[in-house]
């Protein structure tokens, strides 16, 4: 797994997708990973593999980085695998999931099968090494001989959109690049302002018996809407595995707290908005803030990330029950009488995405029944196992 990278799905100038299969799950050596369920892509310079839930999480293999493949057939409880062999790990490769890997394989389990085809097309495109071909010169249509009618036409295709496509993001991204570049300016300064808050802040707690009670109140409510003080950055830490780990941790120390309170559970998007408000002007990417947020499950934090079967993606605590969340809600619904999302949302002070989803799962596990009418959606006591 320490070969794989973090990559945002989309293909090289060149490279062109060949096949894929859904339902495959990644296992480092023997050992499994949280990649279980999703899509495998095949393309003619990369093995690809993204989440069949949350479509933003993508790892990538080069086929340069093989060494050989083989076919483990399935068995009586068994899913048939294809086994990677891979290269030694070279430095200086983009970050990952994994920054160390004791294993020199991988293995693919093909749950929906279609792995021999799958090992058919990847020997090929092995054999094959596209990505080291160069792309051959257009010749030229205008020659002394006149004879530009007997040169191939060219024609555009696909590849020739996907090149016009990146070449304007690439000019997009130097005109926003040229169009900030004063912002980096401010942005030292901002750091500035937040070292010298902290000075204040401890010169505060010094003399404390100088200033009054209420004016101590009222500056320190000042420098907490100032945010973190000291944000973890990719300039700090770098840009590999350990940012990640170091940027999981201060959003766990950040968000845990404000997440408790919320009942214990925040939609994402909320998660990025408060975190960025809290940084000032060092603003995470969501791409950043999604691979942080996937890393606290492993790294035993007290938040995790989970994505409800709607597609919603939320970050709670590690204590939250889902038997406790389903009994709560379908006594709830019991005792007030039937309920709408949005009337669960006001009683317990949650964003109505959020009680919609609880209606929902308590609903999956038979703790309501609903009622779909051109009013809206309603959920009512499951009476069939409550009465006899």
């Amino acid at each position: 797994m320490d070969r794989f990278s973090w990559c945002d799905g989309g293909l090289y100038p060149d490279e062109s997708r060949v096949v894929e299969k859904s339902g495959v799950a990644v296992y480092d050596g023997q050992d499994k990973t949280a990649f279980t369920n999703g899509i495998a892509i095949l393309t003619t310079h990369r093995l690809m593999w993204r989440d069949q839930k949350n479509r933003n999480c993508v790892i990538s293999l080069p086929l340069a980085n093989i060494s050989s493949l083989d076919e483990q057939p399935s068995g009586f409880t068994k899913s048939a695998k294809i086994i990677v062999h891979l290269t030694p790990a070279v430095p200086g490769r983009p970050p990952g999931p994994v920054t160390y890997s004791c294993h020199n394989f991988i293995r693919l389990s093909f749950r929906e099968l279609g792995q021999r085809e799958f090992l058919q097309y990847m020997k090929e495109e092995i054999q094959k090494k596209k990505w080291e071909a160069e792309t051959a010169p257009i010749p030229s249509a205008c020659n002394s001989g006149g004879s530009s009618n007997l040169l191939p036409r060219q024609r555009a295709g696909i590849m020739g959109i996907e090149r016009s496509i990146q070449q304007r993001n690439k000019e997009t991204n130097k005109n926003i690049s040229q169009a900030f570049q004063d912002l980096r300016n401010l942005m030292e300064k901002a750091k500035e302002m937040v070292t010298l808050s902290k000075t204040i802040a401890t010169k505060i707690k010094d003399k404390q018996g100088e200033i009054t009670e209420d004016e101590t109140v009222k500056f320190k409510s000042y420098l907490l809407s100032m945010g973190i003080p000291n944000p973890v950055t990719k300039e700090t830490h770098g840009t590999g595995d350990k940012y990640y780990s170091e940027l999981a941790k201060e959003l766990s120390s950040v968000l845990a707290k404000q997440i408790q309170e919320t009942g214990g559970m925040m939609t994402l998007t909320d998660v990025y908005c408060r975190v960025n408000r809290a940084r000032g002007m060092e603003l995470l990417s969501p791409e950043d803030l999604l691979h942080a947020c996937q890393l606290m499950e492993i790294l035993r934090l007290p938040l995790r990330l989970r994505t409800f079967d709607s597609g919603v993606t939320v970050l709670q605590t590690q204590s939250q029950n889902e038997e406790e969340i389903v009994t709560q809600t379908s006594q709830l619904v019991q005792d007030k009488g039937p309920m709408t999302a949005e009337q669960l949302a006001q009683r317990l002070g949650l964003p109505v995405v959020l009680a919609r989803e609880r209606l929902l799962l308590t609903e999956k596990l038979g703790g309501l029944c609903r009622d779909e009418t051109i009013e809206g959606l309603k959920f009512y006591p499951n009476l069939f196992l409550t009465q006899a």
